[in-house]
């Protein structure tokens, strides 16, 4: 029986990559998942062969030995890259060093002879093998590996967030079964400096059940009488009732496996308590059997569903530890999907402009491009009233097409108004709940009405901050407009007093050459005053044409006098308007040389990469990142103790004007780079 279960396990690691590798409806196991399953299976049959054969005992041990040397190399490369972002600079040092060494366990157990590692006498009888120095240093090295590579699916399941870790939660469980099996087996060479190769049924058994967990992950994914009991009673009752059943399990067994072998009591113990814990934490882990344990106790136990305090403090929190804007109305969704037990949600925000509610936040879904009318049926019924709106079984019976299909997309279940004086500034969605079974009724609807208040109140107060830096950024216009009406009025003043003059002066010639002269100068003058003032262009008054932008960077360099600038590049045209395009351009290069220091170089890249751009960079002092994020282009907001704070602002309105964009990255004290993106010339295209 005991061949079989190995037997089975080995089938069931080959079986697992190749099933899915051969269905191209089904997605494949990331590659070191189907090596370390693979590898598995390969170990599971040398050690079986060793069983069978124990007079070539050392010589089925040495392809064990060497399949074991790939286990750590393998296990960690998984556990860095299962669902994780696979930058290599976001490993820790210490991690990338042991993946690094790893390859030192291949050639140990290629070089070092097999006999140093570990000798059984009398394997045939005891199956026991007992560890010399080598044997005793590679296992519990692997030991180590194995459990770094355990804490790190363990950090990935954790962080991954509801959805996720819906998906990928039985195949990371059976992945954490594997490994812990294989840790529990090795972990013998440290307590007693043995294995017990007794174990390795036991350790086939799980690997059968993991691969499982696996396949089956990836293939689907009131009366009026109440009593009141406290949470900690109740908690109690409920760990006294586990653990009894648990005790009262382990009896019956023990009663059981007295008709069994010295053998098979081991691997089935060995089994029980395994699968016992492996249980427990999926059980855990397990968000819809928390919702509906939590729901079964607040049902029968509990005069409320939810204790309101808590509740109220923790999306308080929420939203207060919220740092930006965008952080807060992820904050505000996340806080009703986790209240509710909702696994989709969404938030619509309304956009005075145009009249219309648009989805700014999405949890557990793409944002959707669909826009909803103020004056929607929809809304109409809850405006003014902070009603919810229940959408189940509705859904069907809404009019327009494009909202029926996204809410059947996202299985929504309730509309959540935010009113700010009585008017809905905008709207959450929640869909797809956790528990399917879980019955929502006027006590979720109180709760619902009460942290929307709470999440109106944090909407408005953000409206306000906006408000408050669009006053200020008013109030600066006013003061510069104080001055240029001041300097305005001079030049005015200069111009009436010289028409005065020309009444009586205008036939002669010194005067009209000093009229002339006059008139130029204020022109000038008047010229370098509106220079001061933004001067945006709108799409429609842009002068297009054809324009080679290398040349245009070589004649704009010229224009600021600056030794350390170096134009490299190609020749490429772009249909701009050459004059706006070059104030940016210079307003760009000016800046690069203002944050240079000690004269650094300041590059000016031309190129073309699927559109048309030019990159200004330089190695100055950089940009601080909060006002990288924040401020950058934001009309007079500016780094330079003498900058008007207008000069990106107004670039910025420029390149979007012309259909482009622009990019930028900057360091503090390594530099900065601006890159501009233009639309590509087109032949043939007319030109306004």
């Amino acid at each position: 029986m005991l061949t079989v279960i190995s037997i089975t396990a080995i089938m069931a690691a080959v079986a697992y990559p190749l099933y899915f590798v051969c269905r191209k409806n089904i997605s494949a196991p990331p590659l070191p998942l189907s090596l370390v399953v693979a590898l598995a299976g390969v170990l599971e049959f040398f050690d079986l062969m060793a069983i069978h054969g124990p007079e070539h005992l050392l010589f089925w041990k040495k392809f064990s030995l060497t399949t074991e040397a790939f286990l750590p190399p393998l296990w960690l490369w998984f556990s860095l890259t299962y669902a994780r972002q696979r930058e290599p600079r976001l490993v820790p040092v210490f991690l990338r060093l042991m993946l690094a060494a790893s390859p030192l366990f291949a050639a140990c157990a290629i070089f070092i002879p097999v006999d140093s590692f570990f000798y059984s006498p009398h394997f045939a009888s005891e199956r026991m093998l007992f560890l010399g120095n080598s044997g005793l240093y590679f296992y519990a090295m692997i030991v180590l590996y194995l459990t770094v590579a355990l804490i790190n699916l363990e950090q990935t399941l954790t962080h991954a967030n509801l959805s996720t870790r819906w998906k990928i939660k039985f195949e990371l469980l059976g992945a954490g079964a594997i490994l812990a099996v294989l840790i529990l087996y090795y972990s013998q060479a440290l307590l007693f400096r043995t294995l017990n190769v007794h174990l390795v049924p036991a350790r086939a058994a799980i690997l059968t059940i993991a691969l499982a967990m696996m396949a089956y992950s990836r293939l689907k994914r009131g009366t009026n009488a109440t009593v009141y009991v406290s949470h900690r009673i109740v908690y109690q009752s409920m760990v006294l009732f586990v653990v009894g059943a648990y005790l009262i399990g382990l009896g019956l067994v023990g009663e059981g496996m007295k008709h069994f072998g010295d053998a098979f009591q081991y691997v089935l113990a060995f089994v029980l308590v395994f699968l016992t814990g492996l249980g427990l934490l999926v059980t855990m882990l397990s968000e819809q059997v928390k919702r509906r344990i939590n729901v079964y106790i607040q049902k029968n136990f509990y005069r409320n569903k939810y204790e309101y305090r808590i509740q109220w403090l923790q999306f308080t929190d929420r939203l207060s530890s919220s740092q930006t804007r965008e952080g807060l109305l992820h904050s505000i969704v996340r806080g009703f999907c986790g209240t509710f037990g909702m696994g989709n949600g969404m938030l619509f925000l309304l956009k005075q402009e145009h009249g219309t509610y648009h989805q700014v936040i999405g949890i557990g879904m793409d944002i959707s491009p669909i826009a909803i009318d103020v004056n929607d049926p929809l809304l109409m019924c809850v405006a003014g009233k902070g009603w919810i709106l229940d959408l189940r079984d509705k859904i069907a019976k809404i009019g327009n097409s494009r909202q029926r299909e996204l809410f059947k997309d996202v299985e929504a279940c309730f509309i959540i108004p935010l009113l700010i004086s009585n008017a809905i500034d905008g709207f959450i969605v929640l869909g797809r709940p956790i528990n399917k079974h879980e019955i929502y009724n006027y006590e979720d609807f109180d709760l619902m009405r009460v942290l929307a208040k709470q999440a109106s109140s944090a909407l408005l107060n953000l409206r306000l901050s906006d408000q408050l830096a669009y006053s200020r950024e008013m109030a600066a216009i006013g003061k510069i407009s104080t001055f240029v009406m001041h300097d305005l009025k001079n030049l005015v003043s200069a111009v009436s007093l010289v028409l005065e003059n020309a009444q009586d002066y205008i036939t002669l010639p010194a005067f009209q050459k000093e009229l002339l002269a006059t008139l130029m100068n204020t022109v000038n003058k008047m010229n370098a005053l509106v220079s001061r003032l933004k001067h945006l262009p709108e799409k429609d008054t842009l002068q297009h044409s054809s324009v080679d932008l290398l040349q245009m960077a070589h004649e704009t360099a010229a224009l600021v006098k600056w030794s350390e600038f170096r134009v490299i590049g190609t020749h490429v045209i772009a249909d701009i308007d050459r004059e706006e395009i070059q104030k940016v351009a210079l307003n760009l290069m000016l800046n690069a040389v203002e944050a240079s220091e000690d004269r650094k170089p300041v590059i000016i890249e031309v190129g073309e990469n699927n559109a048309p751009y030019f990159r200004v960079k330089d190695e100055g002092c950089g940009i601080p990142e909060d006002f990288l994020r924040d401020a950058l282009f934001t009309p007079f907001s500016s780094t330079k103790k003498k900058g008007l704070g207008i000069g990106l602002y107004q670039s910025k309105q420029i390149v979007e004007a012309h259909g482009g964009k622009i990019e930028v990255r900057s360091e503090v004290n390594r530099g900065s780079e601006f890159t501009v993106w233009l639309p590509k010339f087109q032949p043939g295209a007319s030109s306004s």
